[in-house]
C-alpha cells in the first residue's frame, strides 16, 4: 500500500460525487439531481423550441403540409394517453405498498422505532431527531467521533499500521465534515437528506474498515478493535438510514410526478387536438402563414410537457438509484481491480 493510487483508494474511492469540476459538471449535477424538476422540464421544453425554431428558419422543416402535421398530432394524442396510463399504473403500484394490515403496520412501526433507538444509543443521545437531515448529521458526528477514537487507539501500534489507519481515518473525517457542513443549514426534507447522503461513499469506507478488521485482527489491541467495531457499526447505521430516506423520497417523488402528469395530460391532449383543428379548414390553416409556425410550435411544447416531466423526474430518480446501488461493502459499480488491498483465497495469490 505504498503507491499514491493506493493511498487515494485507501481514503475513498468515488466519493464526493458532483463536488468537483467546472461549470459543465455543476450544470450536469443540477440537471440530474439538484435542480427543481419543473425548472429542468422547462429547460428541456425551451431547448426543443429553440431547435424547432432554428430548423424552421433554416428551411429544414415546414408547417404547410396539413396531412403531415395532423398525423404528428394524432400520434402525440395516442402517446400522451399511453404515458398517462403508464403513470397511473406506477402510482397504483406505489400506493399498493402503503396498504397494510394492522400486524404489518405494527411491525413497520416497531422496526422504525427500534432503528431510531439504535441510532440514539450509537450517538449517546436521549432520542434521535425526527428530521432526516438531523438524523444524518447525528450519524456523521458518530462516524467522525469513532474514526478519531480508532486513530487514537492505534497510536501505540507499529508505524506502518498506524500510518495506514491514519490515512483511512483522515479520509473518513474529511468526507464526513464536508457532508455535515452541507446539511447543517439545509432543509429537513427527505430529498435534502438523500442528495447529501449520495455524495458520501460510505460503502467504500465500510469496505476498508471491515478489511482492516479482518487483516489486522491479531495485531489490534482490544481497545482498538472495539473502536473499529464502533466505526463499522456507525457506517452501517448511516447506510441503513440513507436507504430508508431514499425509499421515502422516491415514493414522494414518483407520487408527485404522477400528479403532475395527470394535471398536464389534459392540456397536452387538448393542444394536440387544437393542432389538428388549425388545419381542419379546407381553405387552409386558420392562422396567418407568418404566425402559424410559432403557434404550432408552442402547442407542440404543451403536448410535450408530460414527456419533459418524465425526462426530468427519471433523470433524478435513476441517478440517485444508480449512485446508491451498493449494499454495504459490496460495491458493484467499482472497478474489479480497484482497492487498497490485494486479496485472495487463503492469502495465496502467487500460485
Amino acid at each position: 500500500m505504498g503507491s499514491a493510487e493506493t493511498d487515494e483508494t485507501l481514503e475513498s474511492y468515488g466519493a464526493d460525487i458532483g463536488t468537483r469540476g467546472g461549470v459543465l459538471t455543476r450544470f450536469r449535477e443540477w440537471m440530474l439531481v439538484d435542480g427543481n424538476r419543473l425548472s429542468v422540464a422547462a429547460i428541456v421544453l425551451l431547448a426543443v423550441f429553440a431547435v424547432v425554431t432554428v430548423l424552421y428558419e433554416l428551411g429544414v422543416i415546414t408547417f404547410v403540409n396539413p396531412n403531415a402535421v395532423t398525423r404528428v398530432a394524432s400520434g402525440m394524442i395516442a402517446g400522451t394517453f399511453s404515458l398517462v396510463t403508464l403513470v397511473v399504473s406506477v402510482n397504483q403500484l406505489i400506493l399498493s405498498q402503503e396498504f397494510s394490515a394492522a400486524g404489518r403496520a405494527r411491525d413497520r412501526l416497531e422496526n422504525v422505532i427500534e432503528f431510531r433507538r439504535t441510532i440514539a444509543d450509537d450517538a449517546a443521545v436521549p432520542a434521535s431527531p425526527a428530521a432526516p437531515t438531523r438524523v444524518l448529521g447525528l450519524l456523521l458526528e458518530s462516524i467522525h467521533h469513532d474514526a478519531t477514537a480508532f486513530a487514537d487507539a492505534v497510536g501505540d501500534h507499529d508505524n506502518e499500521f498506524s500510518e495506514t489507519v491514519s490515512r483511512y481515518t483522515n479520509g473518513v473525517q474529511e468526507r464526513t465534515n464536508r457532508i455535515d457542513d452541507r446539511i447543517s443549514s439545509a432543509d429537513s426534507d427527505a430529498f435534502t437528506a438523500v442528495s447529501a447522503a449520495i455524495t458520501y461513499d460510505e460503502s467504500w469506507h465500510l469496505y476498508v474498515g471491515t478489511h482492516l478488521r479482518g487483516e489486522y485482527a491479531d495485531s489490534l489491541s482490544p481497545a482498538a478493535a472495539e473502536r473499529l467495531d464502533d466505526l463499522i457499526h456507525s457506517l452501517k447505521l448511516f447506510h441503513v438510514a440513507r436507504e430508508q430516506f431514499k425509499t421515502t423520497y422516491l415514493q414522494q417523488e414518483l407520487t408527485r410526478f404522477s400528479q403532475l402528469t395527470v394535471y398536464c395530460g389534459v392540456p397536452s391532449i387538448l393542444s394536440a387536438i387544437l393542432i389538428g383543428l388549425l388545419y381542419a379548414d379546407v381553405t387552409g390553416p386558420s392562422v396567418s402563414a407568418a404566425m402559424l409556425p410559432y403557434v404550432v410550435s408552442v402547442l407542440f411544447l404543451v403536448v410535450l410537457l408530460p414527456l419533459a416531466l418524465l425526462a426530468s423526474y427519471i433523470l433524478r430518480t435513476a441517478t440517485i438509484t444508480r449512485r446508491t446501488a451498493s449494499v454495504g461493502p459490496m460495491v458493484p459499480q467499482k472497478d474489479p481491480n480497484a482497492g487498497p488491498f490485494d486479496v485472495g483465497y487463503g492469502h495465496d495469490r502467487d500460485r
